[in-house]
């Protein structure tokens, strides 16, 4: 993951998709995707088909949750032969890992993990069409052609079903200018699982971020005490899926 150069070539679906706007490149994924951000306030993710989740996937769950939580929202979904894209309104918010939080990362790892509390608070399992559990994971990565080691078959006990996020990494929350979480994105593998897939993530992600020491901070503001176990379990079956 990292911010592309300003004189990246754009690719011709987007600037069709930007219709005239100016665009500023914002995101490059690890298989190559782009995100831009235009001057009318949106933007526009393009790239490769994901055989993990597709910006179909991540279209159809912000289209469900924004019933009960803050996300963007869907201009446009579109695909071809080789590419997928995502056109969405901006808000007016800044992601966890901006420079802006740099000199208070405290601020921001609080401020995710109350988000994801509050988004599992929010969010109605009995009324969410899809899971994320362990088995489909390990399922999904099968199909892949991903081999999962064998002692991460069997998962821990349910401590409490929710609707998790699906990738609870620092940058997909989005505080305000006080610091406070304001909204979620990147929600293409939203599902119902036990909370502890997200906090795991959420927990680790404070590492590639911020350096050690603030996973525990992360925790404390969710809610909860670590659950070695599960926090262990969790972490490895995202690495391994």
């Amino acid at each position: 993951m990292s911010i592309p150069a300003a004189s990246i070539e754009v690719p011709d679906r987007v600037r069709h998709l930007a219709a005239g706007a100016a665009l500023t490149p914002v995101w490059r994924n690890a298989i190559g995707g782009l995100t831009f951000r235009t001057d009318d306030g949106r933007y526009i993710k393009w790239g490769p088909h994901d055989p993990e989740a597709t910006m179909r996937d991540e279209a159809e769950r912000m289209r469900w949750a924004r019933t009960w939580i803050t996300v963007p929202d869907v201009i446009a979904q579109g695909q071809d032969e080789a590419h997928e894209w995502l056109v969405t309104a901006a808000l007016p918010g800044h992601s966890a890992v901006d420079p802006c939080w740099a000199s208070s990362p405290e601020t921001a790892v609080r401020a995710v993990g109350l988000g994801l509390r509050a988004l599992h608070d929010a969010l109605p399992v009995a009324e969410c069409p899809w899971t994320w559990s362990p088995d489909e994971r390990i399922a999904n990565a099968a199909v892949r052609g991903t081999t999962v080691p064998t002692d991460l078959h069997e998962a821990p006990s349910i401590d409490r079903l929710v609707v998790c996020h699906g990738d609870a990494c620092l940058p997909n929350t989005l505080l305000d200018d006080d610091g406070r979480p304001l909204a979620h994105v990147d929600l293409a593998a939203l599902g119902v699982a036990d909370r502890w897939a997200d906090i795991a993530v959420g927990a680790m992600s404070t590492l590639w971020n911020f350096g050690p020491g603030w996973e525990d901070t992360l925790i404390a503001a969710y809610g909860v005490d670590p659950d070695r176990t599960r926090l262990e379990y969790y972490r490895r079956l995202w690495n391994a899926t």
